[in-house]
């Protein structure tokens, strides 16, 4: 590529992309499967992935995966919320969220939980029944709440104490759910307020006040490379439970990093070489300190451009059939579990690819079975609201009507008069 070719802007982001024409899908499936990667050390080893440590202890695989979710979904999230009415906008929302969770804690709770515990005890004796068990869990996290515990009837602790498995969780992918649903009733009140469409400069304004925050903690953070802002510190939301501030600040941020190049998508250049600046600047952050500052916009920035710039046959990838969400949630489950039955034994790639496929067996059923068929219903009106419609409409086309029917006889006298005599034979 020769040198000026680089340096020049293949347009704007409004210009180049196509709602049709993108590598979104393809981007998520990647992110999505990074996560699986990601938790296969902690899972089945003990210890976090090669890029926590070679980052200066900044982040990980499974970690910058959960920020190009959040990037990526404030571009999109952001466009719907313009384009939908609040009640539209929040049906979409939650058709794309819950059902699909549900279903797999269905699975999780009430099949995979079962199986390993009668593998456990030979026995299902005292799985019902106990205290911390698979009503306690559903019951605590069918809002991504996670209220009910982290366990399902002690199955994952007896893996822990047998040496098998080292996180005590069924679902712990499931964490970030409830700070994604937090951004979008965000992003729904400012749809509804009229910020999206008369006051989209709030937008980038509330993202640099997060990245002053983050800033200031890097600053103060007891070396470059060090994890800024107080990982302890929490809020306790309706609905949601408890919300830490640190993920709040940061998610939020890089939420609304792509929710500023949605808004303002005819001032944002397609370059080459500002790609291959970010991507520079990013390793850069990974090797010396700055990922939360600097390597999170840098990051956002190459995926955007990934996006619009991969040829085509990339962007046909995910189009009909997106399991990103179903890889996201069964994932963890599926490491576990395999975790438990000694599969660690094939090695770190062997187990890589049993999980991967066991992931995608069940995200392709929860695409099929589930995702798909609910998503048929977005344009589904209750019956009140649409009846009300219907009143609210009538007279509008009575008047309509009326107006049609008093300007007839006026367009017949001008047509008559227009008309040539007839001559009779």
């Amino acid at each position: 590529m020769r040198p000026r070719s680089l340096l020049r802007s293949r347009g704007t982001l409004a210009e180049l992309f196509s709602g049709r024409a993108n590598s979104f899908g393809l981007l998520r499936l990647l992110l999505a499967s990074s996560v699986v990667v990601s938790h296969v050390y902690p899972l089945a080893w003990g210890h976090l992935d090669p890029l926590w440590e070679k980052s200066g202890q900044q982040t990980d695989i499974g970690k910058m995966a959960v920020i190009g979710f959040f990037v990526l979904s404030g571009f999109m999230i952001t466009g719907s919320g313009r384009r939908s009415t609040i009640g539209r906008y929040s049906w979409h929302r939650a058709l794309r969220i819950l059902p699909g969770l549900w279903g797999s804690l269905v699975i999780s709770t009430l099949v995979i939980m079962p199986l390993l515990y009668r593998w456990q005890h030979h026995t299902l004796n005292g799985f019902w029944n106990d205290p911390n068990g698979p009503k306690t869990y559903l019951l605590g996290t069918w809002n991504t709440s996670l209220t009910g515990g982290w366990d399902v009837s002690g199955v994952i602790h007896e893996g822990i104490r047998r040496g098998t498995n080292f996180d005590g969780s069924v679902n712990g992918a499931l964490w970030s759910l409830k700070y994604e649903i937090l951004c979008y009733i965000v992003v729904g009140l400012l749809a509804a307020g009229g910020v999206l469409l008369r006051a989209r400069r709030f937008v980038p304004l509330a993202a640099v006040a997060l990245w002053v925050l983050i800033l200031n903690d890097w600053i103060e953070a007891p070396g470059w490379r060090g994890i800024p802002g107080d990982m302890g510190s929490g809020v306790n939301l309706p609905g949601l439970g408890s919300l830490s501030i640190h993920f709040i600040v940061h998610l939020g941020f890089v939420f609304l990093i792509g929710a500023t190049f949605q808004l303002y998508r005819e001032r944002i250049p397609i370059n080459d070489a500002l790609a291959l600046a970010s991507a520079v600047a990013f390793l850069a952050t990974l090797r010396w300190g700055g990922v939360f500052v600097i390597g999170y916009p840098a990051f956002a920035y190459l995926l955007l451009w990934l996006a619009i710039r991969l040829p085509g046959p990339f962007q046909r990838i995910g189009r009909k059939r997106d399991y990103s969400y179903g890889i996201y949630i069964y994932g963890f489950t599926v490491e576990q579990a395999l975790a438990m039955l000694g599969y660690a034994k094939y090695g770190k790639l062997g187990f890589l690819a049993c999980a991967l496929a066991g992931t995608v067996v069940l995200a392709a059923l929860s695409w099929h079975l589930i995702e798909s068929p609910v998503m048929k219903l977005k344009d589904w009106t209750p019956g009140p609201i649409r009846r009300l419609k219907a009143r609210k409409a009538a007279p509008a086309a009575a008047q309509d009507t009326a107006q049609d029917t008093a300007g007839a006889p006026t367009e017949r006298r001008e047509a008559e008069a227009v008309r040539p005599p007839t001559v009779s034979a």
